[in-house]
């Protein structure tokens, strides 16, 4: 599976998308357009912990009261919501185990100072640091 289709998954699909989800020009209009809160809600389930609260994730990217009153996101919201797509995907198809993925997400890394790689991709530049770890990974290069 291409990466922009297994961050496509990650957003639920053409279930949740209503549309089928190619190529990044696809997954751009996508989100441009405003992802539905259901992606955000999805992309929390595969990237928080077992047993830890997705509301916190949910709530660090649209305010609750905002959260709860709409069904769409905006672009701002959408985006942030497809990097952290994008992350767990990309952790997700490097370990090919989503626990794994998990695992990686939610702990410590000593090459992002200590922090956690889903805490780091948060902002546009953290997001190309965890990126480029999880490349330097599949390459060998970092642990």
């Amino acid at each position: 599976m291409e990466v922009v289709e297994h961050v496509a998954n990650v957003l639920g699909g053409p279930a949740v998308l209503r549309r089928r989800v190619r190529s990044w020009r696809d997954l751009e209009r996508v989100v441009r357009a405003g992802l539905p809160k259901k992606s955000l809600q999805l992309v929390a389930r595969r990237a928080v912990e077992p047993g830890a609260s997705t509301s916190d994730f949910v709530y660090a990217i649209v305010p609750a009261a905002t959260f709860k009153r709409r069904t769409r996101l905006n672009a701002e919201e959408s985006e942030r919501t497809e990097r952290l797509a994008r992350i767990v995907a990309l952790a997700e198809a490097l370990w090919d185990d989503s626990r794994e993925a998990r695992a990686f997400l939610n702990r410590p890394h000593p090459l992002l100072d200590r922090q956690l790689p889903l805490a780091v991709a948060r902002t546009e530049l953290g997001a190309r640091r965890v990126e480029q770890l999880l490349y330097d990974v599949e390459h060998g290069l970092a642990l």
